[in-house]
């Protein structure tokens, strides 16, 4: 089965402020990262969570791994967006 190499936005031009988007959360959360290149944060995630993921191939690690890494990532920033959401909504004026 091929993988895909990246999953893409179904918004045209988003990925700039999504990756913004990570790249604050995730360094709220205490990790270093480089404003430009914040998907690279995943290897200093993986690192805290003991998971050998590396530039490259890594065909060896296993699907529990990668989720590890990803879920940390990505449950972070789902959590700040239902933060912002419920914030935003708290602001609206009762119709």
């Amino acid at each position: 089965m091929a993988r895909r190499s990246r999953r893409k936005l179904l918004v045209t031009g988003a990925e700039q402020g999504v990756n913004a988007f990570k790249a604050e959360v995730m360094r709220r959360e205490g990790f270093a990262v480089d404003p430009n290149r914040p998907d690279d944060v995943k290897y200093e995630v993986a690192k805290t969570l003991g998971v050998p993921l590396q530039p490259g191939s890594n065909g060896e690690l296993s699907t529990e791994s990668a989720g590890r890494v990803g879920g940390r990532i990505g449950g972070t920033m789902v959590r700040e967006m239902i933060r912002l959401a419920q914030e935003n909504l708290a602001k609206q004026p009762n119709k």
